[in-house]
């Protein structure tokens, strides 16, 4: 028999039916919302088990079809082959939203596969996949009695949408993705969204040009929508409540439908308490001096020593000793930072690490910096490009295939933790790490026709690389003059807690963050958060202590930037290497002169100036691109001498009255730019749009509309047009 369930959460209705499909595996369910079809089932080895394992068996898989779309992958193979870079981000999600349900210790080996059959395109896919992986998990035949959801937040006009359609979300200036059960918030993924802010400037008199109603003038400015800690604390309360409010429903609609557990083989790896105790009471401080060797690879190399020196003197089983000794150095760790508010390497709960910064030490590359915080150390290399060296991607819900223009690549080979491990493709948890740097830098910088790839090599790694990509990648933005709205840094906070008492740790380090109960890193301005990334090990975090915890970030923050500002001061940028862009416009009657016969004369330009030319024939925008500003300016002042004696610019002489017939060229909040017939930019303004009040300019016109307009007003070299009905 079929079972279906159907739920409305907030305006959608997903749709779950059990017990139709993949009936083999432990547990399934089919999910409709929409036009989306998802299958997710998992499958459970009951009858194997990892012995002794010190890890999860869990595999997660998010998988999605071509056809789906009504698609044939493109390429040579006709097969859809390795996952694409969304489908891997979406596999890490969920599989960090489950892995806290499993019982500690558990030891069968576990795969959870979700897969996308048919898509609308304006579903959220990863809301959906977590949904549905847990559905099936929850009716499975697994002892886990819990379910988690997933829940997105965007912010459209200054108001809180929750599960926006993908529409709303390209509108937004936030992207809040959350997971959680009835009592525990388990994940947190955030992003700000760039985009134009409209600020104004009081004139001191009315100026029809500017605005005619309050004669203030409208400046275009790019912001990064950093988000305020006190503003997210607000979000996340009442996303919270909805979260638990949404699995309660879940949780009672999927409840007849569960399968009879069947009991779990779960390996608590007990520690020999006389073994404990005795390196407790014997070896307590030669485990203090190998804490005190703060690499990975020498405080490895020190209790691997103890390890043997305690064998040659004890009959122990080594395996055991090794575990007893593990257990200390965590009891040590842990009980030093709640009852002595000490650190292994000395520093108090808030201190930073020693932080230098190099910048643009590679002589050939167009820009880099060597960002250096305590042992951890991130070579940021940055190239520019033209807007088709991005990278091609099609995700399934797009209609076509897309270009990114900004990229962010981490590479994170084994010599930076003292691994002798060979360097082999790129690993989910890189992928992963470079995406949390992307969004955290994406917000602050408006790509001008170029592509910028960032590529970070770690170099030595103890404790939050990804936070160091991003103060390095911003460092080699700067170091390529490349403007940004905003100086952005990362920071990586943890949390030790006993159940009574907590301690929350600024730039934690790699010990901390593996014996510690929380990684949560923080990347932003010293105003708000562009980036965030929260994963709880304890099952679960209060608000108060977020909340904290954040504060504890800004301040974290607040020092890294006064540091990072200084090295910017000192940046010297590799001139003749450092490609250099300029834009300026030209009458589009005269590019025939500047082409000149047979292309004659851009050649000449070309080779004289050693720039790249790219004009646009139809607006007379020129952008030239080449190792030498003084060379730019140099072939701007040419090209403009070209045009400026050239004989085919028909020249209009505007008047008052005259009437055009023009095509909107830009549209901004306070009106719409229109090109007449030369070439020249007039501005409609939003009151002369209409004869009656207009809220919204594209409600009126869009761009390449063709309209007619009336010039109004003459000033200088702008033109006041209204449009004519």
């Amino acid at each position: 028999m079929i079972y279906n369930v159907n739920l409305q959460i907030e305006n959608n209705t997903e749709s779950y039916a059990f017990n139709q499909v993949a009936k083999q595996a432990n547990g399934a369910v089919w999910l409709k919302e929409g036009n989306t079809v998802l299958l997710a089932t998992v499958v459970v080895e009951h009858d194997q088990v990892i012995e002794d394992a010190d890890f999860l068996p869990l595999t997660v898989q998010y998988i999605e079809k071509s056809y789906a779309a009504g698609k044939i992958p493109g390429g040579f193979f006709k097969r859809e082959t390795k996952p694409s870079d969304f489908e891997t981000l979406t596999s890490r999600i969920v599989d960090r939203s489950l892995r806290p349900l499993f019982p500690k210790g558990f030891a069968h080996p576990t795969q959870i596969t979700i897969m996308v059959f048919s898509v609308d395109k304006e579903a959220d896919l990863q809301r959906l996949a977590l949904n549905a992986a847990s559905a099936a998990l929850y009716v499975s035949d697994v002892d886990i009695n819990k379910s988690v959801t997933a829940l997105r937040i965007a912010k459209v006009e200054g108001k809180l949408v929750y599960n926006p359609t993908l529409s709303q979300l390209r509108e937004s200036t936030l992207d809040l993705y959350l997971s959680g059960s009835r009592e525990d918030l388990l994940m947190i993924e955030m992003r700000s969204i760039g985009g134009d802010k409209v600020d104004y400037v009081d004139m001191p008199a009315v100026d029809p040009l500017l605005d005619p109603a309050m004669g203030i003038e409208p400046l275009v400015t790019h912001t990064s929508n950093a988000l305020g800690e006190d503003e997210l604390i607000e979000i996340l309360t009442e996303a919270q409540q909805k979260l638990f409010a949404n699995n309660a429903r879940y949780e009672e609609a999927f409840a007849p439908y569960k399968k009879p557990t069947v009991e779990m083989k779960v390996h608590l790896g007990g520690i020999d308490e006389e073994l404990v105790n005795f390196v407790r009471t014997n070896h307590l401080e030669d485990i203090k001096d190998a804490l005190s060797q703060m690499a990975k690879s020498e405080r490895s190399i020190a209790l691997k020593m103890l390890r043997k020196k305690i064998l040659e003197h004890l009959d122990a089983d080594e395996e055991k000793l090794k575990e007893a000794i593990e257990y200390v150095k965590r009891e040590q760790v842990r009980s030093q930072i709640l009852n002595e508010g000490k650190r292994a390497d000395g520093r108090t709960l808030t201190e930073i690490r020693p932080i230098t910064i190099e910048t643009n030490l590679l002589p050939s590359a167009h820009a880099s910096c060597l960002f250096t915080r305590g042992q951890t150390q991130a070579l940021v290399v940055l190239t520019i490009g033209n807007a088709k060296e991005g990278q091609m991607y099609e995700n399934l819900t797009d209609d076509g295939t897309q270009n990114e223009n900004f990229m962010v690549h981490y590479n994170f080979p084994g010599f930076s933790v003292g691994e002798a491990s060979a360097i082999t493709g790129v690993k989910r948890r890189e992928l992963g790490h470079g995406n949390l740097a992307k969004r955290a830098l994406e917000p602050i910088i408006e790509l001008d026709n170029q592509s910028i790839r960032l590529v970070s090599e770690i170099l030595e790694s103890n404790g939050s690389s990804s936070m160091a990509t991003v103060c390095g990648g911003y460092l080699a933005l700067r170091a390529a003059d490349i403007e940004t709205s905003d100086t952005i840094a990362g920071i990586a906070m943890g949390l030790v807690t006993d159940g009574e008492k907590y301690a929350i740790l600024s730039d934690i380090m790699g010990l901390e963050d593996h014996d510690g109960d929380m990684d949560f890193k923080v990347a932003g301005s010293k105003e708000g958060i562009t980036a965030m990334q929260m994963d709880i090990k304890l099952g679960g975090i209060s608000l108060e202590i977020l909340k904290k915890a954040l504060t504890q970030a800004k301040e974290g923050r607040a020092h890294i930037i006064d540091i990072m500002l200084e090295a910017e001061e000192k940046i010297e940028h590799n001139e003749g290497v450092l490609p250099s862009s300029h834009h300026f416009h030209i009458d589009p009657s005269v590019i025939g002169d500047i082409i000149g016969q047979a292309g004659k004369t851009i050649r000449d330009i070309i080779e004289k100036f050693e720039v790249a030319i790219d004009i646009d024939k139809k607006s007379g925008k020129v952008k030239l691109t080449g190792t030498s500003k003084e060379k730019i300016q140099a072939a701007k002042e040419h090209i403009e001498n070209i045009a400026k004696n050239s004989t085919r610019a028909p020249k209009i002489e505007y008047h008052v009255g005259d009437r055009y017939k023009g095509r909107v060229k830009r549209i901004v909040d306070f009106g719409a730019f229109v090109e007449l017939p030369d070439g020249t930019d007039g501005l409609v303004h939003i009151s002369k749009l209409a004869k009656g009040r207009v809220e919204n300019v594209r409600d009126v016109v869009k761009e390449g509309d063709e309209i007619e307009v009336e010039v109004i007003e003459l000033k200088g070299n702008k033109i006041a047009l209204a449009k004519v009905d």
